[in-house]
């Protein structure tokens, strides 16, 4: 029988924004500077947008996580490409191409960063923009009711 292990270290209680500080920080080359490039532009896209840390196990310290009326996208680092994954990327617009991975699913996409590659910042924000007003769309805040007649 498989026992569910708690993540209890030094690292599982930091905030989100200090998990992807110290991620970057650990990753010392070319995927932690992308990864905080990444970052900067989700914030300049919408300020508002929140980190978190999703998904932490005994096996995975866990994923950074773009959020903002729902998630936005995530920006995790692999041997070789740096992935930001929008939940919902299949039903936003991409003009310009930007979605290159992931692309077979009905719901997610991805943007795979190799190293050397350019990032098309202005493209990027548009899409992280789109993100939020997909996760923001029908969320509007309930209607004060109307006071019934005696």
């Amino acid at each position: 029988m498989k026992r569910s292990v708690p993540v209890e270290s030094a690292s599982a209680s930091i905030s989100a924004s200090a998990f992807i500080d110290e991620k970057i920080k650990q990753l010392g080359d070319w995927r932690g500077k992308t990864l905080a490039k990444v970052r900067g532009i989700v914030h300049e896209a919408d300020p508002e947008i929140v980190e978190e840390r999703k998904w932490v196990k005994p096996t995975s310290p866990g994923t950074p996580v773009f959020s903002h009326g729902g998630i936005v996208c995530t920006g995790e680092t692999h041997k070789n490409v740096v992935k930001m994954t929008f939940a919902k990327g299949a039903a936003l617009k991409d003009p310009s191409g930007l979605f290159n991975s992931s692309l077979e699913g009905n719901v997610r996409r991805a943007i795979d960063i190799h190293e050397g590659d350019k990032i098309d910042e202005a493209a990027l924000k548009d899409l992280i923009r789109a993100a939020v007003a997909l996760n923001l769309k029908g969320k509007s805040k309930p209607k004060p009711r109307r006071k019934s007649p005696l």
